[in-house]
Protein backbone atom coordinates (compact mmCIF):
# COMPACT_ATOMS: atom_id res chain seq x y z
CA UNK A 1 0.00 0.00 0.00
CA UNK A 2 1.47 3.57 -0.99
CA UNK A 3 2.63 5.90 1.50
CA UNK A 4 -0.37 8.56 2.41
CA UNK A 5 0.44 11.81 0.91
CA UNK A 6 -0.13 14.92 3.15
CA UNK A 7 1.40 18.56 3.49
CA UNK A 8 4.84 18.87 5.17
CA UNK A 9 3.85 21.41 7.08
CA UNK A 10 0.51 22.58 8.85
CA UNK A 11 -0.39 25.66 10.41
CA UNK A 12 -0.88 24.74 14.45
CA UNK A 13 -2.69 27.80 14.93
CA UNK A 14 -5.73 26.73 11.77
CA UNK A 15 -8.90 26.70 13.57
CA UNK A 16 -9.35 23.24 12.49
CA UNK A 17 -6.21 22.29 15.10
CA UNK A 18 -7.56 24.16 17.84
CA UNK A 19 -9.44 21.19 19.64
CA UNK A 20 -9.72 20.19 23.14
CA UNK A 21 -8.00 16.32 22.88
CA UNK A 22 -9.64 13.55 25.02
CA UNK A 23 -7.79 12.34 27.93
CA UNK A 24 -5.80 9.46 26.62
CA UNK A 25 -6.86 6.21 28.55
CA UNK A 26 -4.04 3.49 28.51
CA UNK A 27 -6.39 0.41 29.31
CA UNK A 28 -8.24 1.26 26.22
CA UNK A 29 -5.02 1.10 23.69
CA UNK A 30 -2.55 -0.80 25.73
CA UNK A 31 -2.27 -4.75 26.57
CA UNK A 32 -0.20 -4.01 29.27
CA UNK A 33 -0.98 -0.37 30.48
CA UNK A 34 0.68 -0.02 33.83
CA UNK A 35 4.06 -0.70 31.54
CA UNK A 36 6.47 2.53 31.64
CA UNK A 37 5.50 4.93 28.66
CA UNK A 38 7.29 6.48 25.96
CA UNK A 39 5.63 9.91 24.24
CA UNK A 40 6.68 11.03 20.83
CA UNK A 41 5.96 14.87 20.10
CA UNK A 42 5.29 15.39 16.41
CA UNK A 43 5.70 11.86 15.26
CA UNK A 44 5.27 12.18 11.33
CA UNK A 45 4.59 8.61 10.04
CA UNK A 46 5.66 6.81 13.47
CA UNK A 47 7.85 5.00 12.31
CA UNK A 48 10.95 5.55 15.37
CA UNK A 49 8.20 4.60 17.68
CA UNK A 50 7.13 1.91 15.70
CA UNK A 51 10.63 0.11 15.45
CA UNK A 52 11.18 0.97 19.29
CA UNK A 53 7.54 -0.88 20.04
CA UNK A 54 9.56 -3.76 17.91
CA UNK A 55 12.49 -3.66 20.18
CA UNK A 56 11.14 -3.12 23.58
CA UNK A 57 8.08 -4.77 24.21
CA UNK A 58 8.39 -4.16 28.05
CA UNK A 59 7.77 -0.03 27.34
CA UNK A 60 4.57 1.32 25.73
CA UNK A 61 4.78 3.93 22.97
CA UNK A 62 2.62 6.61 22.14
CA UNK A 63 2.90 9.46 19.43
CA UNK A 64 1.46 12.16 18.67
CA UNK A 65 1.11 13.69 15.61
CA UNK A 66 -1.02 16.52 14.30
CA UNK A 67 -1.35 15.21 10.68
CA UNK A 68 -4.23 13.53 10.97
CA UNK A 69 -3.70 11.01 8.10
CA UNK A 70 -0.29 10.37 9.09
CA UNK A 71 -1.58 8.59 12.44
CA UNK A 72 -4.54 6.64 11.01
CA UNK A 73 -1.71 5.08 9.11
CA UNK A 74 0.50 4.83 11.59
CA UNK A 75 -2.35 2.91 14.07
CA UNK A 76 -2.60 0.96 10.51
CA UNK A 77 0.56 -0.43 10.29
CA UNK A 78 1.11 -0.83 14.59
CA UNK A 79 -2.34 -3.13 13.97
CA UNK A 80 -0.93 -4.97 11.12
CA UNK A 81 2.49 -5.63 12.93
CA UNK A 82 0.36 -6.94 16.55
CA UNK A 83 1.94 -4.36 18.22
CA UNK A 84 -0.19 -4.35 21.46
CA UNK A 85 2.32 -1.98 22.71
CA UNK A 86 2.11 0.96 20.23
CA UNK A 87 -0.66 3.58 19.81
CA UNK A 88 -0.35 6.86 17.70
CA UNK A 89 -3.06 10.05 18.86
CA UNK A 90 -4.03 13.00 16.31
CA UNK A 91 -3.43 16.18 18.58
CA UNK A 92 -2.40 19.46 18.61
CA UNK A 93 0.10 19.62 21.18
CA UNK A 94 0.63 23.28 21.30
CA UNK A 95 -3.53 23.28 22.46
CA UNK A 96 -4.40 21.88 25.40
CA UNK A 97 -2.17 19.50 25.68
CA UNK A 98 -2.64 18.91 29.14
CA UNK A 99 -5.96 17.40 28.54
CA UNK A 100 -4.65 14.10 26.33
CA UNK A 101 -2.07 13.38 29.12
CA UNK A 102 -4.46 14.60 32.44
CA UNK A 103 -5.40 10.95 33.17
CA UNK A 104 -1.66 9.32 32.91
CA UNK A 105 -0.96 7.72 36.40
CA UNK A 106 1.53 9.35 38.45
CA UNK A 107 5.53 8.12 37.45
CA UNK A 108 4.30 6.24 34.23
CA UNK A 109 5.72 8.49 31.98
CA UNK A 110 9.47 7.58 31.55
CA UNK A 111 10.45 9.58 28.39
CA UNK A 112 9.90 11.87 26.04
CA UNK A 113 11.15 12.53 22.50
CA UNK A 114 10.89 15.74 20.26
CA UNK A 115 12.99 15.15 17.01
CA UNK A 116 13.19 17.72 14.46
CA UNK A 117 9.70 19.75 14.82
CA UNK A 118 8.80 22.04 12.46
CA UNK A 119 11.42 25.52 12.49
CA UNK A 120 8.98 28.17 11.54
CA UNK A 121 11.79 30.27 9.60
CA UNK A 122 10.27 33.55 9.77
CA UNK A 123 9.89 35.87 12.12
CA UNK A 124 6.26 36.50 11.98
CA UNK A 125 5.55 32.26 12.50
CA UNK A 126 8.15 32.20 15.20
CA UNK A 127 4.23 31.52 17.50
CA UNK A 128 3.76 28.65 15.14
CA UNK A 129 7.18 26.85 16.75
CA UNK A 130 5.69 23.64 19.20
CA UNK A 131 8.54 23.66 22.10
CA UNK A 132 7.19 26.57 24.06
CA UNK A 133 7.49 26.99 27.89
CA UNK A 134 3.87 25.98 28.20
CA UNK A 135 4.42 22.79 26.74
CA UNK A 136 7.47 21.98 28.93
CA UNK A 137 5.31 22.78 32.02
CA UNK A 138 3.06 20.10 30.62
CA UNK A 139 5.57 17.50 30.43
CA UNK A 140 6.98 17.93 33.69
CA UNK A 141 3.63 17.62 35.44
CA UNK A 142 3.71 13.71 34.43
CA UNK A 143 7.38 13.02 33.75
CA UNK A 144 8.43 10.45 36.39
CA UNK A 145 11.23 11.64 38.76
CA UNK A 146 14.31 10.31 37.15
CA UNK A 147 12.49 10.47 33.76
CA UNK A 148 14.05 11.73 30.54
CA UNK A 149 13.09 14.49 27.84
CA UNK A 150 15.42 13.65 24.07
CA UNK A 151 15.37 16.80 21.67
CA UNK A 152 16.85 16.83 18.66
CA UNK A 153 17.14 18.87 15.38
CA UNK A 154 19.26 20.23 12.05
CA UNK A 155 18.38 23.88 12.18
CA UNK A 156 21.18 25.61 14.66
CA UNK A 157 18.67 28.58 15.92
CA UNK A 158 15.92 25.95 16.60
CA UNK A 159 18.15 24.14 18.85
CA UNK A 160 19.76 27.01 20.39
CA UNK A 161 15.70 28.35 21.17
CA UNK A 162 14.39 24.96 22.34
CA UNK A 163 17.75 23.87 24.34
CA UNK A 164 17.32 27.90 26.38
CA UNK A 165 13.63 26.60 27.17
CA UNK A 166 14.64 23.11 28.94
CA UNK A 167 18.08 24.74 30.60
CA UNK A 168 15.61 27.47 32.17
CA UNK A 169 13.72 24.91 34.10
CA UNK A 170 14.88 24.52 37.63
CA UNK A 171 13.62 20.60 37.96
CA UNK A 172 15.89 19.59 34.79
CA UNK A 173 19.20 18.82 34.61
CA UNK A 174 21.14 18.35 31.39
CA UNK A 175 22.81 15.10 30.40
CA UNK A 176 25.90 15.62 27.87
CA UNK A 177 25.33 13.39 25.05
CA UNK A 178 26.99 13.48 21.50
CA UNK A 179 25.03 10.82 19.83
CA UNK A 180 21.52 9.70 19.68
CA UNK A 181 20.89 7.82 22.93
CA UNK A 182 18.20 5.27 20.71
CA UNK A 183 18.80 2.58 18.70
CA UNK A 184 16.67 3.98 16.33
CA UNK A 185 16.89 7.05 14.11
CA UNK A 186 13.97 9.01 12.53
CA UNK A 187 13.77 8.90 8.68
CA UNK A 188 14.70 12.78 9.30
CA UNK A 189 17.94 12.01 11.33
CA UNK A 190 19.07 9.23 8.49
CA UNK A 191 19.04 11.93 5.69
CA UNK A 192 20.46 14.40 7.23
CA UNK A 193 23.41 12.13 8.56
CA UNK A 194 23.80 11.06 5.16
CA UNK A 195 24.26 14.41 3.85
CA UNK A 196 26.89 15.18 6.44
CA UNK A 197 25.61 17.82 8.23
CA UNK A 198 25.30 18.56 11.97
CA UNK A 199 22.01 17.28 14.48
CA UNK A 200 21.97 18.98 17.42
CA UNK A 201 20.95 16.77 20.36
CA UNK A 202 20.39 17.46 24.33
CA UNK A 203 18.66 15.22 26.73
CA UNK A 204 17.50 16.75 29.92
CA UNK A 205 16.58 14.93 33.29
CA UNK A 206 13.56 15.16 35.69
CA UNK A 207 14.93 15.81 39.39
CA UNK A 208 13.65 13.92 41.96
CA UNK A 209 11.00 15.79 43.75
Amino acid sequence: MPRVRVHQHVNPLAPYYRFTPKPVLLADIFKLPAQPLVLDIGCARGRFILKMAEINQSQNFLGVEIREPLVAEANRLAREANLTNLHYEFCNAMNEFDKLLETLPAGILQTVTIQFPDPWFKKKHAKRRMVSAELIETLLGHLADGGRIFVQTDIEFLAEEMFELFRACETLREIPIEENPFPVKTEREKAVEEKDLPVYRKLFERLNR
